[in-house]
């Protein structure tokens, strides 16, 4: 390949500064796109980012055969899941939260302060379903990790 298709077809750096607000919102939140096919040429991922207002949080819903990394850079987020969101787990600054195609879940602002992350999703389209949920009252609290990495006592 030559130095002129590298150029043009290599690297893109999407500064925050151009983040890019036109992308789907939910009421409470801001998401901003950064990496996108038409911003730069992605066709497999979706990248950006949320700032969920405090208290706010989502309805219950899943983004069907997409996967969801969600990385927390500042605040505490409450993720509630299941067929009844009858699990929860929270994540601070530096943590990843993983959610796998059409697992329903629910999004929710921790914290008294604006909870801050980085989304990516496995494909471009905004896939959103929501679900008419009746949520249980107490969900149990889950710490595990993985087969190789046991969750700390708690």
């Amino acid at each position: 390949m030559s130095a002129e298709h590298w150029r043009l077809h290599g690297v893109r750096v999407v500064h925050s500064s151009e983040l890019d607000p036109n992308t789907a919102q939910t009421p409470g939140m801001d998401r901003a796109a950064a990496i996108t096919h038409a911003r730069a040429g992605a066709e497999k991922l979706w990248a950006g980012t949320v700032t969920i207002h405090p208290s706010a949080k989502t309805g219950a819903h899943h983004h069907g055969a997409l996967e969801s990394i969600i990385y927390v850079v500042k605040g505490r987020a409450r993720m509630r899941w299941g067929e009844r969101l009858e699990f929860t787990a929270e994540a601070g600054p530096g943590d990843f939260i993983f959610v796998p195609p059409f697992v329903p879940h629910q999004e929710i602002n921790a914290a008294d302060e604006p909870l801050e992350c980085v989304l990516v999703r496995s494909g471009q389209d905004p896939v959103v379903v929501n679900l008419d949920i009746a949520a249980v009252e107490a969900p149990e609290s889950v710490f595990w990790v993985d087969d190789v990495h046991p969750a700390p006592e708690r």
